[in-house]
């Protein structure tokens, strides 16, 4: 299977010239280090001991963030790197003021590339983040004598069974992996099963917060916001954004001075998504450029990166997306530890046992249609925030997991 693997993404690099060139149309590669993913390097290799991160998108570079910072303060780190597949992912560590981290885009995972990158990189040590898993790297590191660490590994049953159809290949990768750091309990058993043998549980990274991050609020937004009854639908994927806009013409009924705040989890959607917002006959305000708010808007639609904390910060009330469609939701603590409710669909196997752990706190509410929804927004938008104890809770349990994965990996 692993040979076969190396057929297939070698096929994958020769096309892969016309396959960027549709992303640089579509504007999802930087026009400037595309180049990364084909095995040249924008930056340099400083001498010393080098941190090997890697994160599919987002999400997994930001869980990443405070044991990043951790690792920025110990002096026996030279360099760390950290490469991801996305865009969006580039941007987050372009705002950090990191000191020895950089960024690069993961290359294609082709056997010469992955050696070239290696060879100009080297690695003490190579983290992957989630279940970003590439064989043939993988593979390398190995032979080289690198240790490997999955940080943060998460395995849900759908990719566990993903998995079993090549169990050779399984148990030929994750018998590879020095030490896997899972996510939950569930992930754990799955790992063990993969054939991963040292496999330990502290908790989940994303409970985690970054010690140096900066909020800036825009002051015009936070005014407008201070004077409206608001509530935020955050990470909408396809069809969750209606879903929205209809919840919002049924509680302006109650609320007339209701503003929904819209954050998709794809901003290249923005167009689609405004248009059937407007066929709603909803005044809409775009965040990006920059103009001033109407004093009608019904939906303020956030089309930039980075805006998500500060309007947590504001807003207390947030429904999460990717959990009405067959997505697996969306990781919930961020807007939890802004001291947020957290409103969620029923389909949140990728954060199940984050979901039942808020639940217990009476943090989060599983919503089964827009009448729900609609119903449990009215009774929360008249509530105080739950108490200031439940985020300082949060916090010291971040703070816990993140020092014990720091002790285990260094």
């Amino acid at each position: 299977m692993f040979f076969i693997y190396k057929v297939l993404i070698n096929i994958v690099f020769f096309f892969s010239p016309i396959i960027i060139i549709i992303r640089l149309i579509k504007r999802k590669e930087n026009i400037k280090r595309f180049i990364e993913k084909i095995g040249f390097f924008t930056k340099k290799r400083v001498s010393g001991k080098l941190f090997w991160f890697h994160g599919a998108s987002v999400g997994e570079i930001q869980s990443i963030i405070p044991l990043i910072e951790k690792l920025e303060k110990d002096k026996t780190i030279n360099q760390i790197l950290i490469t991801s597949n996305t865009l969006s992912s580039s941007f987050i560590i372009d705002k950090l003021s990191l000191k020895k981290t950089i960024h690069q885009f993961y290359p294609i995972d082709c056997n010469f590339i992955s050696s070239k990158f290696l060879n100009y990189w080297k690695p003490s040590k190579a983290f992957f983040v989630d279940s970003e898993i590439w064989p043939n790297t993988v593979n390398n590191l190995y032979n080289r004598k690198i240790p490997i660490i999955l940080l943060n590994g998460r395995i849900t049953k759908k990719t566990y069974n993903r998995w079993m159809k090549f169990p050779n290949l399984s148990r030929f990768l994750f018998s590879k992996f020095q030490l896997c750091l899972s996510s939950s309990y569930e992930s754990k058993k799955y790992l063990k099963k993969l054939g991963a043998n040292n496999v330990k549980y502290f908790g989940n990274l994303k409970f985690s917060q970054s010690e140096n991050q900066s909020i800036k609020i825009d002051k015009n937004l936070k005014n407008f916001l201070l004077k409206k009854n608001s509530w935020c639908a955050s990470s909408t994927h396809y069809n969750e954004e209606k879903y929205c806009a209809l919840t919002h013409l049924k509680l302006k009924k109650k609320y007339k001075d209701l503003l929904t705040i819209i954050i998709p989890r794809h901003v290249d959607r923005i167009d689609k998504i405004r248009n059937e917002l407007e066929n709603l006959n909803l005044n809409i305000h775009l965040d990006y450029p920059k103009k001033k708010i109407k004093s009608n808007t019904d939906i303020y639609l956030v089309n930039s990166y980075g805006k998500t904390k500060s309007i947590f910060k504001i807003c207390k009330n947030v429904f999460l997306g990717g959990s009405l469609i067959n997505h697996g939701g969306q990781n919930p603590l961020e807007a939890a530890m802004y001291g947020c409710r957290v409103f969620h669909g029923p389909n949140i196997s990728n954060f199940r046992e984050i979901y039942g752990h808020l639940k217990k706190k009476n943090v989060s509410y599983k919503v089964v249609n827009q009448n729900h929804l609609t119903n449990l927004l009215r009774k929360k938008l008249d509530k105080k925030n739950y108490s200031k104890k439940s985020i300082k809770n949060l916090t010291l349990e971040g703070t816990k997991i993140l020092n014990k994965i720091f002790n285990e990996i260094c």
